[in-house]
């Protein structure tokens, strides 16, 4: 029985062009980046020069790419950082209801340890309801996160829309944009 993929932004078999990139990193560029020893130095080039690619391809400063081992540590890092950071300023979150599973299960974590998280609705086409947001983003939510792609229904949210309407209201914004390279 032939079997046919449709995952591939989630996980794919690696490209020849990156795996012939990567193979000097398996075989001789192996040591610890952040050591201070000709091995770690040599690594932490081929880690900058990956850092300063991404950051040309997005629009971001070098310093703003850090890299995690994969979308649910970033998510979870994003939103618990901001969480403990900007705890002082309030402790309401508002997440879309349909984000993915890693986020939801965070945001049910912080619920736990005393914060407000509220479910944004989405309409039947899985567009978030940016009325919900206007009426209760407020200057005491710490922030709005919404994931730019939906990894089940492809759903591409209005997310310059909700950037906004959050920078009217003092309020971070966190996207998770993992499907989003491939989608847009």
């Amino acid at each position: 029985m032939d079997r046919i993929y449709l995952d591939h932004s989630a996980t794919t078999a690696v490209d020849s062009r990156v795996l012939q990139k990567m193979l000097p990193y398996f075989t001789e560029i192996y040591g610890n980046a952040n050591s201070q020893h000709s091995y770690g130095r040599d690594a932490l080039k081929g880690v900058d020069w990956a850092r300063d690619t991404i950051a040309s391809l997005i629009g971001a400063k070098s310093s703003e790419v850090y890299f995690t081992s994969g979308g649910t540590e970033a998510d979870n890092w994003a939103l618990k950082g901001i969480a403990e950071a900007y705890k002082d300023k309030g402790k309401k979150i508002i997440m879309s209801s349909i984000e993915h599973h890693a986020m939801l299960a965070t945001g049910k974590q912080l619920q736990d340890a005393g914060y407000t998280v509220l479910y944004a609705p989405v309409n039947n086409k899985g567009i978030v309801d940016l009325e919900y947001l206007k009426q209760n983003v407020t200057e005491d939510t710490l922030l709005v996160s919404v994931m730019l792609v939906n990894n089940e229904i492809g759903t591409i949210q209005p997310i310059k829309e909700i950037v906004k309407l959050c920078k009217e209201k003092g309020v971070l914004v966190h996207t998770d944009a993992v499907q989003a390279m491939s989608s847009l």
